[in-house]
């Protein structure tokens, strides 16, 4: 036992205190177990934990040290506590996307981001709990039970990616991999006070991750601060052979967080702040970063998505299509759960899908079936590919205006378990978030304090050109520095959680 409380230290904390010997990378890892047996229970956002992988990281960094090298000679996250979503493989673990279909399933390969992260000197602390096949807003769909927001254990921590933000918000992981794809980094980010980037669609492998949507899906990191998430980025971005859709990155993210914003053009859409549903703290918290950004020396623009409105149509058209495809693999023959006692083959592929997929999963595979049926595909699933290509168009040319856009990242913040049971109601918490998945671009979930009626972290979303993320990193380290750092009060459970006179300031 260390004793010893290394939560709200960031990646860059961790290796000056490495390098100074302060303490050793098997004392961080102790301490982040320690502090995950204390209250995990409470927050579940851990599927399965892996200490002795963690504690052979970590010697494996103590011993570089020994022999004299540096932290950043060893690698960008040396001695770095992470945590992975549970639809990413590493092998030895389980990889359970939160499913029944697949709680028995131990990974035999490890994933592209995964080995990167580790290979760059992280201490693998576990698998992290997520909505079933990342079909979710909440975490609520996980098959092993929600996760809790640390800020409230009361509300969701957001999803799919919910288990991944509340590590990072808890003080479990120092950072954590996630994947997006309709907003499954960015509003879990957002409710839980914490940085979340979704790269551009590319930049970060998918080989070894289960995939949603296809075309769709991207990995990307947590972290309490824009350093921490840009540093991690550098570690797992850039082609892989295993992905044809990977690219190779020329841009060393992590140098951009101290190139400011002045003279930058920054897209404001008005039309975003006035839409239906959004609740006034997150218009006020939406507009009071636009004002810090324009004190910074930034030119703001007005700028028109005249074909946005139409994505969360296409989204939900195109990511049931695509998820009915990639499910179908779950055939109960070759991997997953299933049930005994099938009359043939025919009644042993439906009682074994019926009993191993949630409500919502196997609600997204019927639609996804209807949608790509003989007579409906040419009604459904062409047009809304036509409004796509309008969309990133949309993108295209209001990036040929501006640097960066600025937006809200959800309608509210953090809602109370079950208070949201309507399907199509939690669909609209991703209304902001969708488009750029849509596009492919690339987007920032940066919290901004805490809002003045909830009480609640809220953040807003700064989204760049496809693959210039090196934008979205400078302005959202540019407007950090005008916010109380929230992730890193790692707030323990039983105590009073701090809060910012006023809400957000």
């Amino acid at each position: 036992m260390t004793g010893a409380d290394y939560s709200s230290l960031g990646v860059a904390d961790i290796q000056a205190g490495l390098a100074a010997r302060e303490f050793s990378a098997c004392e961080l890892a102790r301490a982040a177990f320690e502090r995950i047996e204390a209250e995990d229970e409470h927050i579940h956002a851990f599927l399965e934990t892996t200490f002795e992988l963690a504690l052979k990281a970590a010697q494996r960094v103590d011993e570089a040290l020994g022999e004299g090298l540096v932290p950043q000679q060893i690698g960008a996250l040396a001695g770095v506590p992470i945590a992975f979503k549970d639809n990413m493989n590493q092998a030895q673990t389980h990889t359970t996307c939160a499913s029944r279909m697949l709680k028995d399933y131990v990974a035999p390969f490890t994933a592209t981001c995964v080995s990167k992260a580790l290979e760059a000197g992280a201490l693998p602390l576990g698998k992290l709990n997520m909505d079933e096949f990342a079909f979710g807003s909440s975490t609520e769909t996980s098959s092993f039970g929600p996760t809790s927001n640390p800020w409230d254990l009361d509300r969701v921590p957001g999803g799919s990616s919910g288990g991944s933000a509340a590590a990072v918000a808890a003080g479990f992981a120092t950072v954590a991999l996630g994947s997006d794809t309709g907003g499954s980094i960015r509003q879990p980010a957002s409710f839980c006070g914490v940085v979340g980037l979704k790269p551009t669609y590319g930049v970060v492998s998918r080989y070894g991750v289960v995939a949603f949507g296809s075309s769709l899906d991207q990995v990307g990191p947590f972290g309490k601060t824009v350093a921490d998430v840009a540093v991690t980025l550098d570690a797992i971005a850039g082609r892989d052979p295993q992905d044809c859709t990977s690219q190779r990155i020329e841009a060393r993210f992590s140098d951009f967080l101290d190139a400011g914003v002045k003279g930058t053009r920054i897209g404001v859409v008005p039309a975003f702040l006035e839409a239906k549903g959004v609740e006034a703290e997150v218009v006020h918290a939406t507009t009071e970063a636009i004002a810090h950004l324009e004190e910074l020396g930034a030119q703001l623009v007005e700028i028109e998505l005249p074909n946005a409105a139409a994505a969360l149509a296409a989204y939900y058209v195109i990511g049931p299509c695509e998820a009915f495809s990639n499910l179908s693999r779950f055939d109960s023959v070759r991997y997953g759960y299933r049930e005994d006692g099938g009359r043939d083959l025919g009644e042993q592929y439906e009682q074994s899908r019926a009993h191993g997929f949630g409500p919502e999963t196997v609600r997204r595979i019927m639609l996804g079936s209807y949608l790509l049926s003989s007579g409906v595909y040419h009604m459904y699933y062409y047009p809304a590919q036509q409004v796509r290509t309008l969309i990133t168009q949309d993108y295209a040319q209001a990036f040929e205006q501006v640097d960066a856009l600025i937006t809200p990242v959800s309608p509210r913040a953090a809602f109370k378990f079950g208070e949201i049971a309507d399907p199509t109601s939690m669909y609209l918490s991703d209304i902001f978030t969708i488009p750029i998945n849509i596009a492919g671009n690339g987007g920032l979930s940066l919290p901004v304090g805490l809002g003045k009626t909830s009480g609640l972290p809220l953040g807003v979303q700064i989204t760049g050109p496809q693959f210039k993320d090196e934008n979205i990193i400078r302005v959202a380290a540019a407007l950090e520095s005008c916010y109380p750092n929230i992730a890193r009060l790692a707030p323990s459970l039983g105590e009073k959680r701090a809060r910012f006179e006023g809400g957000v300031r």
